[in-house]
């Protein structure tokens, strides 16, 4: 069983661009959607990525905070072309940027689609206390609110989000991550 303690930030401006040594395309979907992970119908999303060449089933519990039980598996391309099919929601389609800086491994994801202007910034810790060095272009912490997590924007895109839940400004830390 593998453990991801995973934060994620808004960066603040596009100068992590010049650091990425990697640009992978990502699409990816679930085979649950928000809503019976919100009601406890079902106690992890069940995700179907292709990254690139390669392609993974994941299933991560729905526990709330930055960490939860993850299990990932490759699988061949074309399955997952055709479970893509299957899913539910919106198609989350992506380029995930690999930044380095100070030691740790930055992916910043691009969303485009109907999530096109959203960038997000996620660090993966060994625990959830590690200390990380923050580089000059991250912004406010959004770990906590669940519309950032993909699948939630799976079934609300950024394209629906009202003006005030796109303000990066003023954060509130009162949405619940258990169905995430």
């Amino acid at each position: 069983m593998g453990i991801e303690i995973e934060r994620k930030f808004l960066p603040r401006s596009e100068a992590w661009r010049a650091a990425a040594h990697e640009v992978v395309p990502m699409a990816q979907g679930y085979l649950n959607d928000l809503a019976q992970a919100e009601s406890g119908a079902m106690q992890a999303s069940v995700r179907v990525r292709i990254e690139g060449d390669a392609a993974f089933l994941n299933i991560k519990s729905r526990e709330a905070g930055p960490r939860r039980q993850e299990f990932d598996y490759p699988i061949p391309v074309a399955d997952a072309r055709a479970l893509l099919a299957l899913c539910v929601g919106g198609l989350v389609e992506k380029n995930r940027h690999y930044v380095e800086y100070a030691g740790r491994l930055w992916e910043v994801d691009e969303f485009l689609g109907a999530n096109a202007g959203l960038v997000v910034a996620e660090l993966e810790l060994e625990a959830e206390d590690a200390p990380f060095a923050r580089p000059p272009w991250l912004g406010p912490e959004v770990t906590h609110l669940r519309r950032y997590y993909n699948l939630a924007l799976a079934d609300r895109p950024y394209a629906r989000w009202s003006a005030d839940e796109r303000a990066a400004a003023d954060l509130p830390a009162t949405e619940d991550l258990a169905g995430c």
